[in-house]
């Protein structure tokens, strides 16, 4: 576990997507080194390149995803070679971001399997859901590593603001509803709290603005 007063060097795989820059943005406020990580700079399916882009760092953040690739493929690919490529530099952390739809309701059932819920992207949902399920398998002893995405979805920032949602940390733990929301500078702020110091600990969790 990392003390929250102390700076570390964190490496964001998928920087240039909305939660990849929040992510970044959140870090370098807090006054830590970050290395913003895009396709340009290797493939995150590809362990020897996680691990080249990944020595030297304390901890990593993969928001990751490849509109171009099949879904049950890249996101279990993807997850290997993070768990082989940090495992391998030595990281100690990630948090990586999931998806709400394969995330368990309060009832228990996954919300992609709740009534009414959008099924013609199924096939990402399941795929996003493998991909937790490569990583739980595939990270070494020595990775701790936490799945977090939003319980529901993500709300833009002015909708975000209006409801209050800039108070105190601005988040909260909660299982997947299909009405929440959550402000991407929110989302960025619990996932670096979950680097700094850990409560979630190999499984995935829901985020909801408070």
């Amino acid at each position: 576990m990392t003390n929250q007063g102390t700076t570390i060097k964190i490496i964001v795989f998928g920087a240039g997507g909305h939660v990849g820059r929040a992510v970044v943005a959140e870090a370098r406020a807090r006054g830590h080194e970050v290395t913003a990580a895009g396709r340009a700079d290797g493939d995150v399916t590809s362990a020897a390149d996680v691990g080249r882009l990944a020595a030297g760092h304390d901890a990593a953040v993969a928001a990751v995803y490849d509109t171009g690739a099949v879904p049950g493929a890249f996101f279990p690919a993807a997850a290997r070679a993070l768990a082989a490529g940090l495992g391998g530099a030595g990281v100690g952390r990630l948090v990586s971001v999931g998806l709400a739809s394969v995330l368990p309701t309060g009832s228990g059932e996954p919300l992609m399997d709740t009534p009414g819920y959008p099924q013609e992207w199924r096939e990402f949902y399941v795929g996003h859901g493998a991909g937790t399920e490569a990583l739980r398998a595939a990270a070494p002893a020595g990775l701790d590593w936490a799945v977090l995405s939003p319980s529901g979805d993500f709300t833009t920032e002015a909708a975000g603001a209006e409801a209050g949602t800039a108070a105190g940390r601005g988040y909260a733990f909660a299982p997947a509803d299909a009405d929440a929301r959550i402000r991407h500078a929110d989302f960025a702020r619990a996932v670096l709290d979950e680097l700094l110091a850990p409560t979630v600990h190999r499984t995935h969790a829901g985020v909801t603005g408070a």
